[in-house]
């Protein structure tokens, strides 16, 4: 069983190498990430946060304005996964008062 786990994480590991050694060097200006439109010929979405993103929401900080204004209901929903998730362990690890005393 430890040579079977062990093999299972030596092949993960080398899926991992083999599949990032295909990936773009990222300081590569000449990357799709870093053009201004994108394959299909509109505006790459980035481009316009960074250049915008203060004019449509008077904020300097360019991440809260993408995190509370571009993507909120989506911030939303990773929050309120985040609270259920506290919530349940809260009521799973709390102690049970009367029932630990008998």
């Amino acid at each position: 069983m430890k040579y079977l786990k062990l093999l299972l994480i030596l092949t993960f590991t080398l899926v991992l190498v083999f599949a990032a050694s295909d990936l773009p060097y990222r300081g590569n200006p000449d990357n799709q990430m870093n053009q201004e439109t994108s394959i299909t010929g509109t505006e790459v979405p980035g481009n316009y946060y960074i250049q915008e993103a203060y004019n449509d929401a008077h904020t300097p900080n360019i991440v809260t304005v993408i995190l509370g204004d571009y993507r909120s209901i989506d911030t939303l929903g990773e929050q309120i996964v985040i609270f259920t998730a506290g919530l349940i362990c809260f009521l799973l690890l709390r102690k049970r008062g009367q029932e630990d005393d008998e």
